[in-house]
């Protein structure tokens, strides 16, 4: 499984801001019965971090720009090594493509090559 950190650690702390709203709405609704507060704080949650949760999710401002495996063959060399992929900037994407990961130095020259042909990264 790989881990979009940015999707992860905002996902963390929208977790965390679920708990005092969660707690202000049980406090606030503690004349109706426990049961009832927790349904309601829950149903009010949901109404406000769906939308959170949507964009975390979906949202192509986070998506992975880069992609690193370990112990691949590179494109260009045939080297055994780490290995590195370009996958998107503002006006580059090969999200569809065909995955060609570069040891570091020739992902160095490539993205040398990208930036002189206009690409920014």
């Amino acid at each position: 499984m790989k881990i979009n950190y940015k999707q992860y650690i905002l996902y963390l702390l929208r977790w965390q801001m679920s708990t005092p709203i969660l707690a202000v709405s049980l406090m606030l609704l503690k004349s109706v019965g426990s049961f009832t507060s927790t349904v309601v704080a829950n149903l009010i949650g949901g109404l406000i971090f769906f939308w959170v949760d949507k964009f975390i999710f979906t949202s192509r401002a986070l998506l992975a720009q880069w992609q690193v495996e370990d112990n691949i063959q590179c494109y260009d060399c045939g080297k055994i090594a780490r290995g590195y992929r370009l996958v998107k900037t503002p006006n580059y994407d090969r999200t569809k493509s065909q995955p060609k990961f570069r040891c570091e130095h020739c992902s160095q020259a490539k993205t040398e090559r990208l930036r002189q042909a206009g690409i920014q990264i």
